[in-house]
């Protein structure tokens, strides 16, 4: 066995091979061949649409759009679907649904919805009151617990911004909600079905794995600042056509500055500029560039950077956790549940989370008549099922839709339809989630540059991560950031400060309370608990 000072000495000369190899790293060789611009932007979805325009605003006009699909909106993603009674098929969105948070009256409007009147979008109101309750012996009412657990979140909300203001330790959700009064059991299904509705179909995380101050506080400033209102896109154009329709006021039809298809394999960066490069061999060079992928594109390795990322920034991106929302859908030849009524909670009597959101699309004001219906799983159950085929997740959920409906016969659905977000690369997953613990100076590290390569995206929105307003706001104040420093000029955007130059970062963090001020009872090899010296 190694001695104590044998391990210190090996360690030493590791970090030290470490630190002369990442010294010697040097960015790709640049290519002559290499188309030049001044700004690449890295994905056309709602985030990189609005730095391209941003840029466009203050008259800059030499940039590139590189995206990986054949279009742009990114996780705004809709797909046809089903047959009307002429044949022709429906819409409905794979990815992004929702405008969350409207207007207040004289106040701020959400952008997003701003961008829906302005394009018409065709949405409707989500009533979150029109729910009814199930389990596995049909309809039964377990609504009254509802009210139960929007008292226990209303007061953990509270608790959770004290914490926030006084900067004070992180807890779970989990935590948080029993601190409050709500501690279901695990054999109350029930409950489970309850919480699940109330909190992992907006966060697409549990309790246990969601960070109580920011968890909280990213729902309540969207509430705050705008409105409670959630309106559910139906439009046949789908949610992203609001972000085709931004582009189209900066970008000609078959605009050279809009390069589909295009998969980004390596991005290399340095003090003097950044060249990105495809899969298929071709690179662009530019001054400066915003990379908007996705939190799960960026944990994945399929994008390599050279040189690595700084340890702050990889810290970063690996602290934040990437959810997935999976929405199942069926059609069928009748509407045999209630179509006076929006959602259907059933709780399965062994599995949280199994199947448990049913909504339909055949109720008024939605897609009436066309006898639609989905199911939205989240986290482990989403995982699940992407690994198993289509047949065999239709065949468990048809199995719950015959217990919640005892006294109908179930048929074989006439079409039926989910995505695998997790698997899919240009996301590798729904949308951000923030982990328990991780502090706003982590996050800024996710949100701050490296050198000339910037990020956007709804994971760097402390206030509206998991948002699609959230990747507005984000794309918009990284183009214009990085406009500022082409011109020379410092930014101030609505009523925030004066941004000069880059974003800063931290290079190390510290807990609430500074290691230095702990020592280890026992010692650590003995598995001693950590205290305050002045405890010791």
């Amino acid at each position: 066995m190694l001695s104590k000072s044998s391990l210190v000495a090996l360690a030493i000369v590791a970090l030290a091979v470490h630190s002369s190899q990442a010294a010697v790293a040097q960015p790709l060789q640049q290519h002559d061949s290499c188309r030049k611009t001044t700004v690449a932007v890295l994905g056309g979805g709602m985030a990189g649409i609005a730095a391209a325009q941003a840029l466009s605003n203050a008259s800059i006009s030499d940039f590139l759009i590189l995206e990986y699909q054949d279009r742009i909106g990114g996780r705004a993603h809709h797909t046809t679907f089903g047959a009307k009674e002429d044949g022709s098929p429906y819409t409905v969105e794979l990815g992004a649904n929702w405008i969350s948070g409207l207007a207040r009256p004289g106040g701020p409007e959400n952008p997003v919805w701003t961008l829906a009147k302005k394009y018409r979008l065709e949405n409707t109101y989500s009533n979150y009151k029109s729910i009814l309750t199930y389990n596995e012996t049909g309809y039964t009412d377990y609504s009254h617990l509802l009210g139960t657990f929007e008292e226990a979140h209303g007061r953990m909300n509270v608790e959770a911004a004290k914490l926030l203001v006084e900067n004070l330790q992180d807890q779970s959700v989990r935590s948080g909600l029993g601190l409050a009064g709500w501690s279901p059991k695990h054999g109350d299904m029930a409950a489970q079905a309850i919480e699940y509705w109330s909190w992992d179909f907006e966060a697409a995380y549990p309790p246990e794995e969601s960070s109580m101050i920011f968890g909280a506080a990213s729902d309540s400033l969207t509430l705050a600042k705008f409105s409670d209102e959630n309106n559910f896109v139906i439009d046949p154009r789908g949610f992203s056509s609001i972000i085709t329709g931004e582009a189209s006021s900066f970008l000609q039809p078959d605009d050279q500055r809009l390069l589909l298809r295009n998969k980004v394999a390596n991005i290399s960066h340095s003090d003097s500029g950044v060249t990105v490069y495809a899969d298929d061999g071709s690179c662009v060079s530019a001054a400066y560039a915003i990379c908007t992928f996705s939190l799960g594109v960026l944990q994945s390795d399929v994008v390599q950077f050279s040189p690595e990322l700084p340890k702050w920034k990889e810290t970063a991106i690996r602290k934040f956790s990437m959810g997935t929302y999976s929405k199942i859908f069926f059609q069928f030849n009748e509407t045999f549940w209630p179509q006076d009524t929006q959602y259907l909670l059933y709780a399965s009597p062994t599995t949280r989370g199994y199947y448990t959101l049913w909504q339909s699309l055949s109720t008024e004001g939605f897609l009436p008549g066309s006898n639609i219906i989905f199911v939205t799983v989240t986290h482990d159950e989403s995982y699940r099922i992407e690994q198993q085929s289509d047949e065999e997740t239709k065949q468990e959920a048809l199995e719950v839709l015959r217990d919640m409906f005892p006294d109908k016969t179930i048929p074989e659905p006439t079409a039926f339809m989910y995505p695998r977000w997790t698997k899919t690369p240009w996301a590798f997953g729904s949308y951000s989630n923030w982990p328990i613990g991780t502090t706003l100076e982590m996050h800024q590290n996710l949100r701050a540059n490296v050198g000339r390569l910037w990020f956007a995206g709804e994971a760097a929105s402390a206030q509206y991560f998991g948002f699609l307003h959230g990747a507005w706001f984000e794309g918009r104040e990284a183009g214009a950031q990085v406009a500022g420093l082409v011109q020379d000029r410092c930014v101030k955007l609505d009523d925030g400060p004066e941004q000069c130059g880059p974003r800063t970062h931290y290079e190390e963090l510290h807990g609430t309370s500074p290691l230095e001020h702990y020592t280890w009872r026992n010692g650590w090899a003995n598995r001693g608990v950590l205290v305050s010296k002045s405890e010791g």
